[in-house]
């Protein structure tokens, strides 16, 4: 069983991909940057204000599919400037306050948008 997730609460895909998938018991979110849902354009601030906005968009997905933070078993972390990640880090930490999910952080050379931070997460539903 696969099945496309899509909210209002979180930008629209600027692309050919579901916001996510649900397949079986796993739900799988495409990767967010920090699109304001409403305008469409990149937040203003620093990756810290873009952590945010893009972990509120990944909770938008995850409550349009029944879950929450503690359903995320697995994300990954693209960071434009891995001098980011302590930054990045202390945000991240308070919507995974306890048992945090798997993560991997990656520096990338560019992200969508020229974005600073792309967050995907692999959920259980």
């Amino acid at each position: 069983m696969r099945e496309a997730i899509s909210t209002t609460g979180a930008p629209q895909a600027i692309g050919p991909y579901s916001q996510a998938i649900r397949a079986g018991s796993f739900l799988f979110v495409s990767g967010q940057i920090p699109l304001d849902p409403v305008t469409g354009s990149i937040v203003d601030g620093d990756v810290a204000d873009q952590t945010r906005r893009v972990l509120d968009n990944v909770g938008a997905i995850l409550k349009a599919a029944g879950a929450t933070y503690d359903n995320v078993v697995r994300t990954t972390v693209f960071l434009a400037d891995m001098n980011d990640f302590a930054a990045m880090n202390q945000v991240y930490a308070t919507y995974f306050p306890t048992q945090a999910p798997a993560r991997s952080t990656v520096q990338a050379a560019r992200l969508p948008k020229d974005a600073r931070i792309e967050i995907d997460v692999i959920a259980v539903v």
